[in-house]
């Protein structure tokens, strides 16, 4: 699948200091390990509600992570997916009369639309799930040669055949310090699990399954949904987690630096996902997890069910500069869960003017600190707020100093906002 196109990134003199990043599975902020190519996987969209807020606030987050390592002069290679076939997209095109292809065809586009606006940059592969069921089908034929996945009997209508991974026995397997068992990842207990694993697309009441927690690799086909040949499986669709997994170590390294989502992708997919790379490898499959928090709106949950969602497209629609979304988004740290509010819009509206004529009066000499002091913070586990802050009173002197402006410190300046936050002034 063809990704967006990235925009040239600045390059800027120096370079950032070492990295610390919040590893959710660890429950601590750690340093990133220095290397000469730096990898990392996060985990795309089901495209069928492109782009809300949630999802730009998630992809803004790791693109600033690429850009600290950019800046600290290491290849990235990043890998996205795109779940174009689960559930939630196949109900949202019977709703609304719509081929489940085009559905999901129109929205990739806008969300790619979308984050070319807010200066995100692409991915190195974005891989759909449905492209990617030649290399998922013999994974999990693999699982099942291994004894840790099983098929399921039909009931209720159900067919037989459908294909589950045994949480239990993959959680056995090995004694190795780095092995997987469940939990690794969130720290949660079994009660916690169970009833984020009903609200996040897992199936604990399914009958036959060995354990409430086993989530699904292979649904067989049933009448009236896409199917795709699945050799010994049988015809059918893959589970959402395997899907991540199949792709992340078809692309990246064993294991990858930095697995990256939203909070709300902790348990089960996260989980399941580093299960089933340790199962196939006996490699973990990232060496740390980072999440982005969620994002409301005035101060409740953002959700499709309650129609309250604040959309990228819809903003621009409405005239409403793509920086500034940016900006509003980063005046928040990464991990925090906050609401979008039309108040705090417009204090980042108003905060991108004021950075563009300070531009104008730009003190000579004044670039180098600005440019160090905005490395530091987001050295420090991605903190743009703190960035925001440093530019805030660079501004605040240069509109005030009364000095002898400077075009290439101007310059220098623009560039460092562009190239470590991706704000274009």
């Amino acid at each position: 699948m063809k990704s967006w196109t990235s925009r040239p990134v600045p390059e800027l003199p120096g370079t950032l200091p070492q990295l610390r990043l919040y590893d959710t599975a660890l429950g601590r902020v750690v340093d990133i390990e220095r290397q000469p190519e730096q990898s990392m996987y996060v985990c795309g969209i089901t495209p069928y509600d492109a782009t809300h807020m949630g999802h730009a606030a998630s992809y803004v987050a790791f693109d600033l992570l690429n850009r600290a390592w950019r800046d600290a002069g290491v290849r990235v290679s990043y890998v996205q997916n795109v779940t174009d076939i689960d559930d939630p997209l196949l109900e949202r095109a019977t709703a609304t009369g719509v081929d489940w292809r085009e559905l999901a065809q129109s929205q990739i586009e806008l969300f790619q639309t979308d984050m070319d606006a807010l200066n995100v940059l692409a991915p190195n592969h974005y891989i759909g799930a449905v492209e990617a069921i030649p290399d998922i089908v013999p994974a999990i034929e693999q699982l099942i040669a291994d004894g840790v996945a099983y098929r399921v009997a039909g009931s209720e209508g159900d067919p037989d055949g459908d294909v589950y991974y045994d949480v239990q026995t993959a959680g056995k397997r090995s004694d190795a310090t780095d092995a997987w068992t469940l939990g690794d990842v969130s720290g949660l207990g079994e009660k916690e699990m169970l009833e984020l694993f009903a609200e996040r697309g897992g199936d604990p009441s399914r009958a036959g399954k060995r354990h409430a927690l086993d989530p699904l690799l292979w649904r067989v086909a049933r009448e009236g949904e896409p199917s795709w040949p699945g050799a010994t499986l049988g015809d059918g669709r893959p589970g959402w987690h395997i899907e991540c997994t199949v792709i992340a170590q078809k692309y990246l390294p064993a294991p990858f630096t930095v697995q990256g989502g939203g909070s709300d992708l902790v348990f089960p997919h996260h989980e399941m996902g580093a299960g089933h790379a340790y199962s196939l490898s006996g490699v973990p499959l990232a060496r740390h997890y980072s999440h982005a928090g969620m994002v409301g709106l005035d101060g409740e949950k953002m959700s499709k069910s309650k129609g309250n969602l604040v959309l990228v497209s819809k903003l621009r629609a409405a005239g409403e500069e793509p920086a500034a979304i940016r900006l509003a988004i980063l005046a928040h740290h990464y991990r925090s869960d906050w609401s979008w509010t039309e108040a705090e819009f417009a204090e980042a509206k108003e905060r991108l003017k004021q950075w563009r004529q300070a531009l104008d009066h730009a003190p000579a000499g004044s670039a180098a600190s600005v440019i160090a002091a905005m490395r530091n913070e987001l050295a420090n586990d991605l903190n743009a707020p703190g960035a925001i802050a440093v530019v805030d009173h660079w501004a605040e002197e240069a509109t005030s100093s009364g000095a002898d402006s400077s075009a290439q410190d101007a310059a220098l300046v623009s560039d460092a906002i562009d190239a470590l936050l991706g704000v274009e002034v």
